[in-house]
Formats: C-alpha cells, structure tokens, sequence
C-alpha cells in the first residue's frame, strides 16, 4: 500500500487529473493495486511517468516493466504488486479500465493522499526535532562552527606551513 501511496502523491504532484486506485488483490494474481490517471499532454504525461518513477526508486523500487513511454497514449509503469496506467483523456476513455475491473475495490484517494500528507508531516517534524536536539548538543551547528580556524600567523589568502 505505501507503494500505491508514493505513486499517488507522485502524480498528484505533477497535476495528475481524475485518479482512480483499485485493490485488485483478490480479483487478480499479478498485483494487488491499480493506479490509473489521467494527463493532458505527452509532455504531462510523461513527466507523471518519470516522477512517479524517481518517488518509487528513491523508496527502493524499479519498475519490472515500462510500456508506452515513447507515444504516451497510455504509459504502463509495472512494480509488481503495484501497476501504474497513465492515460490520455482519448485512450482513457477508449480502454476504460475501471469499467473492465470494476469487480476491484475502489479505495478513497483524497483519504490515501492525507494519509501520504500527514506522514510527510510527521516525518519532517521527526528531522526538525531532531536538528534542534544536535543543534542543542552542541552539534550539527553552522558550516562555519565545523571549518577548522587558520593559525593567527598566516596571512589573508596564504597557506599556513606545514607543521
């Protein structure tokens, strides 16, 4: 499911339009999920694609197969467990997935996207927390605390020598 959420978010954030996810687990024995969306261009349409793909490697996964890249109709995106379906309007309706898996539990999006929001949330204020804790440790200070200082002897723009 966290993989269904990534790529959620990872379309959304590239205006992804009328976004449908499906748990097909138990209609299916190839995935558990679907996520089918909607673009507008080849050029919005691929970029779903590529930053669906970037969210998902930077969570340690690679698609086992990519289809549809180069034409942009219909791009398929592969993880297994997790299938991805970007479509134009015109393939989208032509195809007409939902209506083919409509035995597949449709699952709320809004609600996966808040879920995949307040995570992000939480997780960021997990890091601020812990900054402010090694900052007050005497830790993870400014840049310019870490640079080891130049002997008083050296002069502006020369080099110390060696000891």
């Amino acid at each position: 499911m966290d993989n269904l959420k990534i790529a959620l978010k990872a379309a959304d954030n590239k205006k992804a339009h009328d976004c449908v996810a499906l748990d097909i687990s138990e209609i299916a024995s190839f995935a558990s999920h679907f996520l089918i969306v909607t673009g507008d261009s080849v050029r919005q349409i691929q970029a779903i694609s590529d930053e669906i793909e970037k969210a998902l490697t930077a969570a340690g996964r690679r698609p086992e197969h990519v289809e549809g890249y180069r034409n942009a109709e219909w791009i398929l995106l592969d993880y297994g467990d997790l299938v991805v379906h970007i479509f134009s309007q015109t393939a989208r309706d032509y195809y007409d997935l939902e209506r083919l898996w409509r035995d597949g539990r449709r699952l709320d999006v809004e609600r996966l996207l808040a879920d995949t929001a307040a995570k992000a949330a939480k997780e960021a204020k997990v890091a601020k927390g812990a900054k402010t804790d090694a900052a007050a440790r005497g830790g993870g200070g400014s840049k310019a605390s870490r640079t080891p200082k130049t002997p008083k002897t050296a002069k502006r723009g020369e080099l110390p020598d060696p000891p």
